[in-house]
């Protein structure tokens, strides 16, 4: 009885705000429709104990609901996000419930996550890379580039932008041909590929991940670059010698935020003295680095990213700086992410059977959900992506260009 008050308050409270084109199917048969247009997504109440997850619901606690089998979500993977994030903001903004803040983003998990050794760190990264390569192939890129593409004119396909990302970062750091060039969290090989096939740069790149590293291998002999190119399974903790330029690109977010100043002061010990880094990672929008709102981010530190971490812009450029890096350019790709993200999400939808075969199905709906979680963050400016160029500080500022512009010239 108490349940189905609290229910009727919930439906007459969410039919008092804009249309939400979405059903919600109980075990009993009954059905609530709040738009009068077809629902784009229908929820599956199989019994009165899971009503808990709609009466006081965030992105967090539906997600998980989902996710374990508690509810069941039908429509597309973008709907169910935009239609769970209206719900949850429609609870905060009715004080039905205090938005929790992201669990992996320096608050929440307290020392857990400030606790980042060589042994968790390699789990983490296991966890989440670690699916299959078949998993991956399935939905990204032919190049297997699992980052931030770059559009530069927006009609690029999901290949080609991607192959610009790459080009565009090159270009960034001035990489040239017998440059020795470090990739710090290489995943499948494909940035120090390209560095030696365009330029001739001998390159490590180095992962924590047991299948990027054995796929990166075989990708290099078959372009024959074994002699250029080296693929180590390695922490960046334990990198030793000196490089011209040392790339970084959606890696640091495994590092802690705590961490930060020493993962920066570590590059900055390998890159030779007249030498050129560039630091390309995922960044919180919240100042205080609170993370995604709704729980957002504590569904993806639970289920994605194990002791993820993402620190505020300031926070990275402040690490940098106590790091003994200089700061020489900053570029904001968010768009370019959102657009990434869709793009994968298309795929994973349109490839959905094939990769309902290659996992179970719990794994299946975590990177559904997660997948079109982000690329609705990224266009609501939650989260963002940041390119960040950088050299030793207290350099001469000669060995610095005067203008940005070779970063755009034509190849």
């Amino acid at each position: 009885m108490f349940n189905q008050i609290r229910l009727r308050a919930w439906s007459e409270g969410l039919r008092s705000q804009p249309s939400l084109p979405l059903r919600v199917e109980l075990w009993n048969g009954q059905r609530l429709d709040f738009s009068p247009d077809p629902p784009r997504v229908t929820v599956h109440v199989p019994h009165a104990r899971a009503l808990r997850y709609l009466l006081s619901p965030s992105l967090y606690k539906l997600g998980r609901a989902y996710v374990e089998g508690a509810i069941d979500v039908s429509g597309s993977a973008n709907d169910m996000i935009a239609v769970v994030n209206a719900l949850a903001s429609n609870a905060v903004a009715n004080n039905m419930r205090t938005a929790l803040p992201a669990l992996g983003l320096g608050r929440l998990l307290g020392a857990l996550a400030r606790s980042h050794t060589r042994q968790r760190d390699a789990a983490a990264v296991r966890y989440h890379y670690d699916v299959s390569n078949e998993f991956y192939a399935a939905w990204l890129d032919p190049g297997m580039v699992y980052s931030c593409a770059y559009f530069d004119n927006g009609d690029e396909t999901l290949a080609e932008a991607q192959v610009k990302k790459i080009d565009h970062i090159l270009t960034k750091i001035g990489v040239r041909p017998g440059h020795r060039l470090l990739d710090i969290g290489c995943g499948w090989g494909a940035l120090a590929i390209r560095a030696a096939q365009r330029y001739g740069a001998r390159c490590v790149g180095i992962t924590l991940s047991d299948n990027q590293a054995r796929l990166a291998r075989e990708q290099v002999e078959r372009a024959g670059l074994g002699g250029l190119v080296e693929i180590r399974l390695q922490d960046y903790r334990d990198v030793g010698g000196q490089f011209d330029r040392i790339t970084s690109v959606g890696m640091f977010e495994h590092v802690g935020v705590r961490q930060l100043p020493a993962y920066f002061r570590r590059m900055a010990t390998l890159l030779a003295p007249d030498g050129v880094a560039m630091n390309h990672g995922l960044t919180t929008t919240d100042p205080d680095s609170h993370g995604a709102p709704h729980g957002g981010g504590e569904f993806i530190s639970r289920y994605v990213f194990p002791h993820g971490e993402l620190a505020h812009l300031g926070t990275v450029i402040q690490a940098m700086q106590e790091g003994g890096l200089e700061v020489r350019d900053v570029e904001n790709l968010r768009r370019h992410y959102a657009r990434t993200c869709a793009m994968w999400t298309d795929n994973f939808e349109a490839n959905a059977q094939r990769i309902k075969g290659m996992t179970d199905a719990r794994r299946f709906r975590i990177w559904q959900v997660y997948l079109a979680g982000c690329t609705h963050a990224f266009t609501h400016d939650w989260i963002s992506l940041y390119q960040v160029v950088c050299g030793k500080a207290g350099r001469d500022p000669a060995a610095i260009p005067w203008s940005r512009r070779y970063m755009y010239a034509q190849a």
